[in-house]
């Protein structure tokens, strides 16, 4: 079952005083590319992070954005300076008497300067955060991923009707292509009777040279590769595994064969059928840039 690239994710977890909440956003890319955002405190979390990526998504530009709402009561501490506190009081009373205020020394007044009361985020303990963070991780993730196969699906549904319309193509193409053979072996031999008309000829040579420019034209051999082609596209696109580079490599063959088949024709009929088949692989291709 192929897989889009793009696709979102949201997981979160409130459990151990901690909450967490994940966000995860893919888009097509060559290659994977993860980049993740998350709280200073818990940046020793990101080999552990990207591996459970990994794990799950093989292609695809990846944000991962995580934030944290709330902390342990153990993960946080508050220190009075008491010193420094009293420094100030004893400021403030000097103000006081010698310039006669208004009495206003309160908490809230030494609440005002940082450095009287700090709260500071002890290092947590990187298991037990895991523990709770790995959970919404893996939420996001799932969500992710279901997003990408449904989107996966509507892409193969489009790329074998595409691929269908395509054989169609090819088959009345195969049905033209022997007639063609014939009208151009015919005309040949006509048009080199009349250019040599009067002139003793040798008629077997004359046959086999007319049989051999009929051979260039031939077109039985791109046909049988295209047709051929068709099929692994429409077998691969039933693979579990990335198939992505697989069907990008496919369309370039299928292109090739195309364009040979239009190029070795002069049939109107066939040349307007080749330029079908190469708007239906465009538009293929664009779908499989997206396929993870």
């Amino acid at each position: 079952m192929i897989k889009s690239m793009t696709g979102y994710g949201r997981g979160s977890i409130e459990e151990n005083g901690r909450s967490f909440t994940v966000e995860i956003k893919s888009v097509n890319n060559r290659y994977l590319d993860i980049n993740i955002r998350l709280p200073k405190q818990i940046n020793a979390l990101e080999d552990n992070i990207r591996k459970s990526i990994s794990s799950k998504i093989n292609r695809g530009k990846i944000d991962v954005f995580i934030t944290q709402d709330k902390f342990n009561d153990e993960d946080i501490v508050i220190e009075v300076d008491e010193q420094l506190a009293k420094a100030y009081y004893e400021s403030f009373i000097l103000l006081r008497e010698k310039f006669n205020l208004v009495d206003d020394i309160s908490v809230s007044l030494f609440s005002k300067f940082p450095d009287v009361i700090k709260v500071e985020k002890i290092e947590e303990d990187v298991e037990k955060v895991w523990d709770t963070l790995s959970i919404a991780l893996d939420n996001a993730l799932n969500m992710l991923i279901d997003m990408r196969t449904n989107e996966g699906l509507k892409l193969s549904k489009d790329i074998i009707e595409r691929s269908n319309y395509i054989k169609e193509c090819v088959t009345k193409i195969e049905k033209r292509s022997h007639i063609v053979v014939d009208e151009y072996r015919e005309k040949v031999k006509q048009r080199v009777e009349e250019f040599l008309k009067g002139i003793e000829v040798d008629e077997a040579r004359l046959l086999n040279e007319v049989a051999f420019f009929s051979d260039k034209v031939n077109i039985t051999e791109e046909i049988v590769r295209l047709n051929s082609h068709i099929d692994q596209l429409i077998s691969t696109l039933n693979s579990c595994e990335p198939v992505g580079r697989k069907l990008d490599f496919l369309m370039q063959e299928m292109n090739r064969e195309a364009n040979t088949i239009g190029s070795k024709t002069n049939d109107l009929a066939i040349t307007n059928l080749v330029v079908e088949i190469k708007s239906e692989l465009e538009k293929i291709r664009e779908q499989i840039q997206n396929i993870e």
